[in-house]
């Protein structure tokens, strides 16, 4: 199974993109992960090449799954409404290509990689890294949320009893 790992914003989007194998096959290994260039200014552009970058994405490594993050209101209830936007065209643009999403709140991606719910981003990072046998963690912390987003629908996958390789 090949998992998209989106970790969406209003000016950075990282992303993750994982395999999942048999254990005699390889297992997980990280295929690759960045950061979506959004180089536009105005919101109305921004949301436009969003989905324009996530679709050329797509088309490049054909994922199985796309596991993004919830919304989450935390101080700034603004920013969180303009990520919803965001979350809203890459959804859709998900489903116009057909590819099955899940989506994990901070929370839940934290207690799946470090089993403990309220971790800090760095252990995260590590945890990911340890994961995956990464020599360092992927920076900055918007790609390795993605990874661990990745990640998570795998661990999810095979505690529902579903076949994680499928």
């Amino acid at each position: 199974m090949k998992i998209l790992g989106i970790d969406p914003g209003s000016t950075r989007i990282g992303f993750g993109y994982i395999i999942n194998k048999p254990l005699k096959q390889g297992g997980v290994k990280l295929l690759s992960c960045g950061l979506l260039p959004i180089k536009q200014k105005k919101l109305e552009g921004r949301l436009l090449e969003t989905q324009q970058l996530l679709n050329k994405l797509i088309k490049k490594i054909h994922p199985d799954l796309l596991s993004i993050e919830k919304i989450y209101f935390g101080k700034n209830r603004k920013t969180a409404l303009e990520i919803a936007h965001f979350r809203g065209v890459l959804m859709a643009e998900a489903v116009r290509n057909k590819i099955k999403i899940v989506e994990y709140s901070p929370n839940e991606v934290k207690l799946t990689i470090t089993g403990y719910g309220f971790s800090d981003k760095k252990t995260v990072a590590r945890m990911v890294a340890k994961i995956l046998k990464l020599e360092k963690f992927p920076s900055p912390d918007d790609i390795t949320d993605a990874i661990a987003l990745a990640l998570t629908a795998i661990y999810h996958r095979k505690f529902a009893g579903l076949d994680p390789h499928t």
